[in-house]
This record gives C-alpha cells, sequence and structure tokens, in this order.
C-alpha cells in the first residue's frame, strides 16, 4: 500500500465535511492530561538502514528474562513454552483465521475452541468454560458484571489479596457501566465473611493470591451462598491448578484466569489470554461465547457456536460483554501446550514449580533480616526485608540479578508494604540463579 500524504487543502476539505475546525478538535474527548505537550522526541526522518540501527540500539539496553537470573513474578510467569507450540500457531490456518462466524468453513478453528473450553473447564473444576477473553484482568471484571446480572445486585467485595491491576479494571468498569465495590486494604487483616449481606453480588477473591498465599475458600463459599451472593475465584499462575484444589471443588460460581503461564510467553507484557468458567446454570448470562458439538445433516461430527451473546451478534441491551473479539491465537497456543503436557505433565511441571520455590525461600530465610511472610504458597512468595524493597531491587538489577517485583510499584502510597518483595520461581529457575540471588541479597543487605 502506498503513502500518499494529504495536502492542506485536502485536509480543510475533510474538516469541513466532518463539521470541525481544526485537527486538534478531533481529540476533545481525550483529557488533556493524557495528551503530548508536543511532537515525540524522534528524527523527523531516517533511511531503512539507519532506523533498524537505531532500534538496533534500543533493543540492546533491554534485559531480556533468560539472560539474566529472573525472579519476577506479580501475575505473569516465564515458563518454557515447547518450540512445538510456536511452529503449530505460525501454520497460515491458524495465523491468518480470525473469528469463526461461518461453521461451514471454520471447522478447525472452532474444533480447538471447543478443546480450549474443555481444558479449562477440567483445569478449574467448573461445568463450562468460554472460548476466552482478552486477559485475566477483563475477565475479572466480566465477572463482577455476570454476578450483579445473576444476582439482580451491583455491589461487589473485592479482597486485598486481588492483584491491583485487576481491581483497577474492576473500579474502571464499574465506574462506567455503575456497580459499587468494596475494595479492602492489601493486609489489613480482612474478614470477608463479615462484609457480606443481602446487598452483595459477588466476594471476588484470588488464590494464590497476589502476595502468593494459597488458601481453601470453601467456607467462604457457603457464607456467599447463604446470602444469595456469588463466590468469584481469580487465578492468575493458572499453572498452579496442576497442584492445588481447583476452585470448582472450593464452591465457586465463576472462576475468572489468565491463561498467559500456559503457551505463551511473556512478550512483554502481552498478548495473553483470559479464561473465563462458571456453573451450568449461569451460563446464559457468561460473556463472549461458547463452541459446542453437533452433528451434520449426514450424521457427521461437527463444530457451531452455540452461544453469543456479545453485542456484535444481538441488541446491545441485551448483550452479556462488549467485548467483542477472543486471543483466539493465545487460546490456541494455551491448547497446544496443555495438550503436549498432558495431566501428568502438568502435574509435574506444577510439582516442579513448587519445589523451586520452596528450595528458594528457604535460601532466602537463612540471610539475615529476611522474613517470609507466607504459610502456604505455590511458585511465589513475599518476604519482608530491613529496607525499602524498590532500592533493592534497583541495586541488585545493576549485578545482573532481577530480584522480584516491590509490592510498592502497585501501592506506592502504602508505607507498611514498602519492604515486602514478591519472589516467583519457576522450572526455569537454575540453582545458579538462586545461588546468585541469595549472594547479592546477603551483600547488599549486609
Amino acid at each position: 500500500m502506498r503513502y500518499l500524504p494529504l495536502t492542506a487543502s485536502d485536509r480543510a476539505s475533510m474538516l469541513a465535511a466532518i463539521g470541525a475546525d481544526s485537527i486538534d478538535a478531533l481529540f476533545d474527548d481525550v483529557p488533556e492530561a493524557a495528551r503530548l505537550a508536543g511532537p515525540v522526541h524522534l528524527p523527523r526522518a531516517m533511511g531503512e538502514i539507519e532506523v533498524e540501527r537505531l532500534v538496533s540500539r534500543m533493543a540492546a539496553r533491554n534485559v531480556a528474562a533468560g539472560s539474566v537470573p529472573f525472579f519476577i513474578g506479580g501475575g505473569v510467569y516465564r515458563h518454557h513454552v515447547p518450540a512445538a507450540v510456536d511452529h503449530l500457531i505460525q501454520r497460515g490456518e491458524f495465523l491468518t483465521s480470525y473469528t469463526p462466524y461461518q461453521p461451514e468453513i471454520s471447522q478447525g478453528t472452532l474444533q480447538y475452541l471447543f478443546e480450549f473450553q474443555t481444558q479449562v473447564a477440567l483445569l478449574t473444576g467448573m461445568e463450562v468454560a468460554n472460548a476466552s477473553l482478552y486477559d485475566g484482568a477483563t475477565a475479572c471484571a466480566e465477572a463482577v458484571m455476570m454476578a450483579n446480572r445473576v444476582t439482580g445486585r451491583t455491589r461487589a467485595v473485592l479482597s486485598g489479596g486481588l492483584h491491583p491491576h485487576y481491581r483497577e479494571v474492576c473500579e474502571t468498569y464499574g465506574r462506567f457501566v455503575g456497580f459499587e465495590l468494596s475494595t479492602q486494604d492489601p493486609l489489613d487483616g480482612e474478614e470477608l465473611a463479615r462484609l457480606v449481606d443481602r446487598d452483595t453480588s459477588c466476594v471476588v477473591v484470588q488464590n494464590p493470591d497476589f502476595f502468593g498465599e494459597v488458601r481453601d475458600y470453601s467456607g467462604l463459599a457457603r457464607i456467599c451462598h447463604d446470602a444469595g451472593a456469588l463466590l468469584v475465584i481469580v487465578v492468575t499462575e493458572i499453572l498452579s491448578l496442576g497442584a492445588i484444589r481447583p476452585p470448582g471443588e472450593m464452591g465457586a460460581d465463576i472462576v475468572a484466569a489468565e491463561g498467559q503461564s500456559v503457551g505463551n510467553a511473556l512478550n512483554f507484557g502481552g498478548p495473553h489470554v483470559g479464561l473465563f468458567a462458571t456453573r451450568d446454570r449461569f451460563v446464559r448470562q457468561m460473556p463472549g461465547r461458547l463452541v459446542g458439538q453437533t452433528v451434520d445433516a449426514d450424521g457427521r461430527r461437527g463444530w457451531v457456536l452455540t452461544l453469543s451473546t456479545r453485542e456484535q451478534h444481538i441488541r446491545r441491551e441485551r448483550a452479556t460483554s462488549n467485548i467483542c473479539t477472543n486471543s483466539g491465537l493465545c487460546a490456541l497456543a494455551f491448547t497446544i501446550h496443555l495438550a503436549l503436557l498432558g495431566e501428568a505433565g502438568l502435574t509435574r511441571l506444577a510439582r516442579l514449580n513448587h519445589a523451586a520455590a520452596v528450595a528458594l525461600a528457604e535460601r532466602l530465610e537463612a540471610v539475615p533480616g529476611i522474613r517470609l511472610l507466607n504459610r502456604a504458597f505455590f511458585n511465589e512468595f513475599a518476604v519482608r526485608l530491613p529496607r525499602p524493597a524498590a532500592e533493592i531491587v534497583e541495586v541488585l538489577a545493576a549485578k545482573g540479578v532481577l530480584a522480584g517485583v516491590p509490592v510498592s510499584r502497585f501501592y506506592p502510597d502504602n508505607e507498611p508494604v514498602a519492604d515486602i518483595l514478591l519472589v516467583a520461581a519457576t522450572e526455569m529457575t537454575t540453582t545458579e540463579d538462586m545461588d546468585r540471588l541469595e549472594a547479592a541479597l546477603r551483600k547488599v543487605l549486609s
């Protein structure tokens, strides 16, 4: 496609046609604080070779996750992705396909989405799962809105252990859709059961929570149900379900999860894939779409879109969601990786993750001044340091060790969390990585 720049008279004609007096008028709805004061500081024009050289120099300033000891988690995790996953998803029939509106020509897409739904339902211990959402955060917000529809109530209780980004997405949805949130302090010793009343639509918890703590929410589920409310369990590290009790067995009504850990690399923050599962009786209030199995006129097995309740399919006022696509390629990567692992492989991988985290926690507890804050965890845990965690992380990063995520990054104004560090260990964490982190911390804290 050629790039044909517009002349000043072209722009004037187009603005006149839409009734705008200037280019700036097109951005009136964008808050002033979100606008740039001037052009981005970039060269006005460069040749292709010069651009490649400049971008390469900029890229070289990054520290790739696999190039140094890496203990960063906080909702996104570094796992091994088999080469077969990337090879298969780049096949033309997968890479170029879009949404499966014509079942007669999209049987392959529909079939893998059907398999994806089956895998998610089995993992979470739920009865039905949809054909994916954008990511875990939007899945969480969709879960709250679904609970509001099911119960006819508009107040949700969010645990302090919910990932702060997920909470912020829920707050954004609530501000514009019109529901109330009761959010808890992350370190306030919350008693969620006392907050459930006849106005509560749902309680949203995370397991393992933002600080890595693993809990059994069966008792909370019973309290919610007695009050006519739903329990939403969020999972940011989906691999944990290869080792811990699934949300469905705890009595969860809706599960919202992030599937990035399976089949999807870090990729500078995305794309991710949102997982969403619920009970059969709530299926018509579930956002997104559902792929089902059927037979054609000749009795051959086939797949169709069984449920499509998005606003592009039905009237907006009847729609359950305004998310108008899904992370199809990421869902396929998830499906392929999980199929390669199988149940035994998933369980073994989860055990490897937990063993690595336990070994690391024992090492760090032996460092003077460090205190482990978790009673039970999967592959991520929180430690309290004798100094602000952000300062120590910066010092260690300069030494080539990415030590974890300071909680103050998510709660900059919360002084009690300033010295808390989130540390993650996966199957990619080696003994040598642990040696370097332990030695670096001992030196910095001595």
